[in-house]
């Protein structure tokens, strides 16, 4: 009798601790859940204090932006051209001036740090003002197969232009609206370069180029129209999105522009846009530093092997030795958040060495 009650308190005892261990566990797991959930709303509250700083120190970068572009401008020597020698694209900029001692990188602000990378719009075509010669032009570039073109360059004069017409090979809204889902045509001028993204004709291929990292290993898909597969195409890793621009004042600047842009202007080959580069690039063949011979006008050419007078005439409407249009990359960080600012900054005419912020974005 008495072993059969020490059995049966042993056996309460047994349940009881299962029953403590459970609530134990189950507390544990509560309490961990708990303090995983405040972590996390701390580090959103950090995440959410630090924004506004981040805010002004990209607006800040934009400033600093302007600043730099400014006074570029009062500097006599660099007065009237843009360049990659100088200090607004990471070059070493001109001795004796105001910017010498000034650093675009790891920029100390409060508690933050931010570094800036401008780049001129006019390294590029404007999308919005290229004739059908350059867009085909670039399209032979990037190695798209001929039988597409007249689709291509069709539908982005359709898309920018301001009539529902279409062209032979073009699009208007009414073709649109059979995609899925339906849209209609700007019938006006891109707002942003990746809007060709929409085009009848285009793909992702096509835009980014074959080699980027944007585009998908598979078959690459088309808003309208069929494609070769990638095995059959000659692509030089380009895509429209390092050829062309949507906002510019549509010239081409010779001493920023890559050989592959170059090489759009009629009658310019890639030997003779290789010429460019390294006529420009100065006795130690590094683009960037002091001993640049950087173009001051376009009749300048004319030192470059393969250009007579005849020649820099036939080409002088596409060309300038002037940017007007940059975009500065900020890339600010405080307490351990991160934010990437774009500014678009636009040249006032009257005086050349005042901008406009006419874009603000972050990612």
């Amino acid at each position: 009798m008495k072993a059969a009650k020490a059995i049966k308190r042993s056996s309460q005892a047994g349940i009881a601790l299962v029953i403590v261990m459970v609530v134990v566990m189950v507390l544990g797991v509560i309490a961990g859940g708990f303090a995983y959930s405040m972590r996390v709303e701390m580090r959103l509250a950090r995440h959410s204090n630090n924004d506004a700083d981040l805010e002004w120190m990209g607006r800040s970068g934009a400033e600093m932006a302007k600043f730099v572009l400014g006074q570029k401008e009062r500097i006599p020597v660099e007065q009237g051209y843009e360049a990659l020698n100088q200090k607004w694209a990471g070059g070493s900029g001109s001795t004796n001036s105001v910017l010498e001692g000034i650093s675009l990188e790891n920029i100390q602000i409060g508690e933050g740090t931010m570094s800036i990378k401008i780049v001129d719009n006019e390294r590029r075509f404007n999308i919005n003002t290229a004739d059908p010669l350059l867009i085909q032009q670039a399209l032979i570039l990037i190695g798209v197969d001929a039988a597409e073109f007249p689709t291509i360059v069709d539908s982005i004069q359709d898309w920018r232009d301001r009539d529902n017409n279409a062209r032979p090979a073009g699009a208007e809204t009414d073709y649109y609206m059979t995609m899925s889902p339906p849209y209609v045509a700007k019938n006006g001028w891109f707002d942003d370069i990746s809007d060709l993204l929409f085009v009848k004709g285009m793909t992702s291929e096509i835009y980014w180029g074959a080699s980027s990292s944007n585009v998908p290993p598979s078959q690459f898909g088309r808003i309208g129209s069929g494609l070769l597969p990638s095995a059959n195409r000659q692509s030089l890793g380009v895509g429209l999105v390092d050829l062309f621009t949507a906002i510019s004042w549509g010239k081409l600047n010779i001493n920023t522009a890559s050989a592959m842009t170059l090489q759009m202007i009629p009658g310019v080959d890639q030997n003779t846009a290789n010429a460019i580069i390294q006529h420009r690039a100065g006795p130690d063949g590094i683009e960037g530093t002091t001993d640049d011979l950087v173009f001051r006008n376009g009749g300048q050419l004319t030192q470059v092997a393969g250009f007579n007078p005849q020649a820099v005439q036939s080409v002088l409407r596409y060309i300038d030795v002037r940017s007007h249009t940059f975009e500065a990359t900020i890339n600010a960080e405080r307490s351990g958040t991160k934010r990437v600012f774009t500014a678009v900054l636009r040249r006032k005419v009257n005086p050349p060495q005042d901008f406009d912020v006419i874009r603000f974005t972050w990612k």
